[in-house]
Parts: structure tokens; C-alpha cells; sequence
């Protein structure tokens, strides 16, 4: 691949991790994000099976996200009296190792920083594709062109937005909507994620095992799709409390916290689902690509995905690559992605009875170990080539 300037949108984790292997094979990548600064909080996200160990350890970082892991926590569903009904174990949601988004994000973006120049505070406005490169004109006003172009931004990518066409071509509803935020650690939390069902809803309280005195709130609800201003913060808050509306338990001793909440995550459980990852020189990377909010192994994938990625480009020219990256990961992407439509249902069961099912089926040890051994096989249902020597002089 002769050219080597790569723009990236994007700083999670999907960004700087193909930032860093582009950097590995003498690529020249640039992240921009949209967002002012580095997010910080967030929730955990995890990594199960051999394929998401082997490219963390190949990338020199699984020690270092191994030394700020959160432990993982038991889910434990209750009823409004605070009575056990099921207790999933730590690794029914935190796999093999579990960490805090943010802390994975700045792993990745100082692993990758001494090759990667990163814009906060900025977005792609127009993409404009000249058969010899990208012409890019970003919300500040600045152009720029390179010789590739990669949406690492996420299920509401921009970049597939202005490259692949707008998002309800792609994005699928699933029925759920997911929100959570940060709050002083209640005294009657211990070291349990505790949760309580009523139909169709979910809500749910875990200490932060690195910051005892905080705690995480983590809710669901069932909805169609609401429309509202992704950056109006206020409005996401008043859905949330419509949307648990009627909650006994504890919930509405969690709402009470959500007007002081600094940082709120809520978005739709969605999937996404893109015929072809690439048109012409412009890529999809992670969930972009091929997303599920919740449930789908998107992080694992991500990684996986940026790994490949990179080390294809570095073996050819960006059509060969783009061709041998999707034919490489798509089959393996959508399996893992499937998980993301079961997660609203399993979480937050939309009749009584679907709540007494679950809790009955998942007492069953045996079950619930097949179940766990089924997600590791789907992980790691992928032959990984190793890209570690390859050079992108090309």
C-alpha cells in the first residue's frame, strides 16, 4: 500500500486500535473526534475467548488492561423486597477480563500516540472520494485529503452517514432502549450488581470495584423508537424517568440521582447492518460496521477487526484489502453480532411470565454453563492470520 496518510473518525476503542497497528506497518494514521476531549467513566466492556486474548496480547497490551480490570461482578436479579431470584457468576457478562471503557480507550490511544496525530473537538462535514485520494472538509473549516478514509465512529457513524447513505438504511431498532450514569455508592449495595424486573423494564445498581465509593445505575426499558436530540442531555433524562416510570424497588432512589449525573450514557439497542463495508477508498470499522449496542462481543470484534484491517492494508492495495478484510471478518462479525438482539429480552422480559422463564432456565447450572461455553466458541470461531512482520512498503 503506497499511501500511507489514513484518516480515522473516531476515539473509543475501534480508532486508536487500528491507529495503533497502522502505525505498526508505517502508515501515517490521524483520529479525529468529534467529542472536546478523551471521555472519561463509561461502562466495562469485556473480552472472551482465544481470538480477542491473542490480538491484545500481539498488540502488547493485555498485562497493562489486565492491571486495571474491574474484577468483574456477579448479577444478581431481585424482587421489590430485595429477595434473590437468580444470581448470574462473574463471567456471564465480564468474560475473561473486563475494564471500564475509558480505561481501555486510553490505553489504546497512548499505545498508539507516537504515531497517530489526534483532533479532538471535530468532524468530518464532507467526504469527497477523487479516485487518488479522500478530499475531507471538517466541521472547523480545515480541508485536508488522504489516501484513505475510516468511520470508526460508532452504530450513528458519521462516516456512514456521508459515505454509505443515512442511517435507517442500516440501523435496525431492536425494541430497547439503554441508559446509564454514575452515583455516590447507596448504603444498601454490596458487591452483587443488583437488578430488578418489572415487565419490560430493567434497573439495576454495581459498586465501581476501582472507586468503591461510587456506583454505576444501568436501566433498561422496551420502546419504539423515540425521537430526540442525541446531544441534548436534559431531554435523555426526562425518557429515562418516563421510561422506568411506575418502578417500585429501589428505582426511584436511582432517578433521584439522575439530575446531578456529570456524564449519562443512553442510546437505542440497535444492530447495524451494511451490505459492504468499503466504497472505494472509505472503510467501516467495528460497530460502523457491523454493530449491536449491547450483547453482540463489539469491543472483541473491534479489536479483531482493526487488527486485520491494518494488517491487510499493509499486505496490498486498499481494494485487495478492503475485499480480504470483510471476506475475512463478516461471517465471524455477524455471529458475535446476533447476541445483541437477545440482550433486551433476556434483561428485561417484556411479560411476567418471561421473567419467571428466565430466572427458572438460568438456575440451571448446567444450562447456564452451556451457555457460557457457547458465547466462548462464537469468539473464537476465527483462523487469525498473523500480521506482526508484515511491511506496509508497498
Amino acid at each position: 500500500m503506497s499511501g500511507k496518510n489514513v484518516l480515522i473518525s473516531g476515539a473509543s476503542v475501534a480508532g486508536p486500535a487500528l491507529a495503533y497497528w497502522l502505525g505498526h506497518h508505517g502508515f501515517h494514521p490521524t483520529v479525529v473526534e468529534i467529542a472536546p476531549a478523551p471521555r472519561e467513566g463509561g461502562y466495562a466492556v469485556d473480552f472472551r475467548g482465544e481470538v480477542h486474548l491473542t490480538v491484545l496480547e500481539r498488540m502488547g497490551v493485555l498485562e497493562r488492561i489486565r492491571t486495571q480490570q474491574t474484577g468483574g461482578t456477579p448479577i444478581r436479579f431481585v424482587d421489590e423486597h430485595d429477595r434473590k431470584l437468580l444470581e448470574l457468576p462473574v463471567e456471564f457478562a465480564g468474560g475473561a477480563v473486563e475494564i471500564r471503557r475509558s480505561d481501555l480507550s486510553a490505553i489504546l490511544r497512548e499505545h498508539s500516540a507516537h504515531t497517530t496525530e489526534y483532533v479532538y473537538g471535530d468532524s468530518i462535514s464532507s467526504l469527497t472520494d477523487t479516485g487518488d485520494g479522500v478530499h475531507v472538509t471538517f466541521e472547523s473549516g480545515t480541508e485536508r485529503t488522504f489516501d484513505l478514509v475510516v468511520g470508526a465512529d460508532g452504530l450513528h457513524s458519521n462516516v456512514r452517514r456521508l459515505a454509505f447513505g443515512p442511517e435507517d438504511r442500516f440501523v435496525s431498532h431492536l425494541g430497547y432502549y439503554v441508559a446509564g450514569w454514575e452515583l455516590p455508592t447507596p448504603s444498601w449495595l454490596g458487591d452483587a450488581a443488583v437488578g430488578h424486573n418489572t415487565p419490560g423494564k430493567y434497573a439495576s445498581a454495581a459498586i465501581d470495584h476501582l472507586n468503591p465509593a461510587m456506583a454505576g445505575s444501568y436501566v433498561l426499558f422496551a420502546s419504539p423508537e423515540l425521537a430526540y436530540d442525541r446531544r441534548d442531555v436534559e431531554q435523555q433524562k426526562r425518557l429515562i424517568a418516563e421510561g422506568l416510570a411506575g418502578m417500585g424497588w429501589r428505582v426511584p432512589e436511582l432517578l433521584g440521582t439522575l439530575p446531578a449525573a456529570k456524564e449519562l450514557y443512553f442510546d437505542s439497542i440497535s444492530r447495524a447492518d451494511v451490505p459492504s463495508w468499503s466504497t472505494g477508498r472509505i472503510a467501516l470499522l467495528g460497530d460502523a460496521a457491523c454493530g449491536a449496542t449491547l450483547g453482540g462481543m463489539g469491543t472483541g470484534t473491534a479489536m479483531v477487526a482493526a487488527y486485520v484491517l491494518a494488517g491487510e492494508l499493509a499486505r496490498a492495495d486498499h481494494r485487495t484489502a478492503f475485499t480480504r478484510y470483510e471476506r475475512l471478518l463478516r461471517d465471524f462479525a455477524t455471529e458475535c453480532q446476533k447476541g445483541g438482539d437477545r440482550t433486551g429480552k433476556f434483561l428485561a422480559p417484556r411479560s411476567a411470565l418471561g421473567i419467571w422463564l428466565r430466572n427458572k432456565s438460568l438456575s440451571n447450572k448446567l444450562l447456564l454453563k452451556l451457555m457460557l461455553k457457547a458465547g466462548e466458541e462464537v469468539s473464537s470461531n476465527l483462523s487469525l492470520p498473523d500480521y506482526r512482520s508484515e511491511s506496509a512498503a508497498r
